[in-house]
């Protein structure tokens, strides 16, 4: 019998580039170099709050985790094969997970997107639900915006339950 599973995203925002259109459209009579200097700084803001989204999804992708009633590490029993971005941006990979307790189990899974550099770049929770004993499933992580450059994926944490 196949495993229902689904996907659930630990949500943070991240800033585009129209923050930044905006900021240089209204420059209007500055010169260059203040011109320079705003986009600079625009460029710094968007940043730290891409950062900031980041790091509260990864709180956020915690916080669901650690509450889960009865939930076992089962970090090892998981794997996630290596990302590609699609036509949207968005980047996806496949998590497969192995259930090796004796019943049927329900996983939860947090996928890290990282850049080539290791940089976390978004953070997402899958869910694959309903895993005979002995069984494997499959589910796809899917990044929560886009994503560009070389993109990684890796398993964070898993929880059995």
């Amino acid at each position: 019998m196949a495993a229902r599973h689904r996907t659930r995203w630990a949500t943070g925002g991240a800033a585009s580039a129209l923050a930044l259109a905006a900021v240089l459209t209204g420059c209007g009579g500055d010169g260059p170099a203040d011109t320079a200097r705003k986009a600079e700084s625009a460029v710094g803001s968007i940043a730290s709050r891409a950062s900031e989204a980041v790091e509260s999804a990864t709180a956020e992708a915690e916080r669901r985790l650690d509450g889960i009633r009865g939930g076992i590490d089962v970090k090892g029993d998981v794997k996630v094969g290596t990302p590609a971005v699609g036509a949207d941006g968005r980047a996806r990979a496949e998590v497969t997970v192995d259930n090796t307790d004796d019943s049927a189990r329900s996983f939860a899974v947090q996928v890290d997107f990282t850049d080539a550099g290791g940089r976390l770049t978004d953070t997402v929770i899958v869910t694959v639900e309903h895993v005979q004993a002995g069984d494997s499933a499959t589910a796809t992580a899917r990044s929560t915006h886009d994503l560009s450059g070389e993109v990684r994926a890796e398993v964070a944490r898993a929880v059995r339950y």
